[in-house]
């Protein structure tokens, strides 16, 4: 939501004449350039065919605004231009982030984004490659309104080839922040990266007590896992839930933001490690140290 790293795909090469140069195609033009069918009725006019309702789609396109993908202010991962070079180093770390909004005071006033990549060409990952210039390494950001539709900020920012770009309010304001990632995954689906928990594993342990866990594991499964329930205080209906986001959300009353920690009475606490400002992706399960022990 934010940016994490982006995804991206090339398109198939067509079928052409020897010695003809290639094209190269918008990927808004190839995300339309199939249009479904409209069949006709017997009297010849054309019927407009009701869609199957799906939470993605070319659709979304068309349909769906910045602002419903958007990461909202509260959430935005960035830093201040006076950061320092351990500070920075340690901010892309704990996020994941490849790119970090940069602000001049507050986040009202961004100046930019900075790239890892260039930080790491710049200082490397040891911090001995000089006094960080975050100036010299600022990359423009792209500012759109909130009711602009995903799909001409998807033409945008490939044309003029952007990743990020911030949402600005009706006073000039930040309001959001939104990828190329987010909104790639309104047209096909959720975008998995290598950090995220291979799909045939619902959680995987990082050391004991400590659990990387999707938002969808099975919470009667993950229980039989830790030797131990998670649904039977007083305030939580077990019959209710199914997942451990679902769990999650329900504690909150809520969807919680990214880095947000929500725990339980007898010292289970869920960190949650992404989200977006629909639903909850990945959590940190982190037992009491007894337990953890037994």
């Amino acid at each position: 939501m934010g940016d994490t790293i982006d995804g991206s795909s090339n398109a198939a090469l067509s079928a052409r004449p020897e010695g003809q140069p290639k094209k190269k195609g918008s990927l808004i033009r190839r995300l339309f350039s199939k249009s479904a069918e409209i069949p006709a009725a017997s009297d010849g006019t054309q019927v407009t065919p009701t869609p199957a309702p799906q939470s993605h789609g070319m659709i979304n396109l068309r349909r769906m605004r910045v602002e419903d993908v958007a990461v909202p202010k509260a959430d935005i991962v960035a830093v201040p231009n006076s950061i320092s070079e351990a500070e920075l180093l340690q901010v892309f770390r704990d996020s994941g982030m490849t790119r970090l909004p940069v602000y001049d005071g507050t986040l009202d006033t961004p100046i930019g984004f900075v790239h890892l990549k260039d930080f790491a060409l710049r200082h490397g990952f040891n911090g001995d490659a000089g006094s960080l210039k975050i100036d010299q390494m600022l990359r423009p950001l792209l500012f759109v309104p909130p009711s602009m539709a995903i799909g001409v900020l998807l033409a945008k920012m490939q044309a003029e080839r952007r990743h990020m770009a911030l949402v600005i309010d009706e006073y000039g304001g930040v309001d959001g922040l939104a990828t190329i990632e987010d909104l790639i995954e309104q047209v096909i689906g959720e975008i998995e990266d290598e950090h995220d928990v291979e799909e045939a594993d619902f959680w995987v342990q990082e050391r004991p007590g400590s659990y990387l866990a999707l938002s969808k594991t099975p919470l009667e499964e993950f229980e039989a896992a830790i030797g131990r329930s998670l649904t039977h205080h007083e305030d939580i209906d077990g019959e209710e839930i199914d997942t451990l986001g679902g769990l999650v959300f329900m504690l909150c009353g809520h969807v919680p933001a990214r880095g947000e920690v929500v725990e339980l009475p007898d010292g289970v606490a869920f960190e949650v490690v992404d989200a977006d400002p629909r639903r909850i992706k990945r959590l940190r399960v982190l037992l009491p140290t007894e337990a953890a022990n037994g």
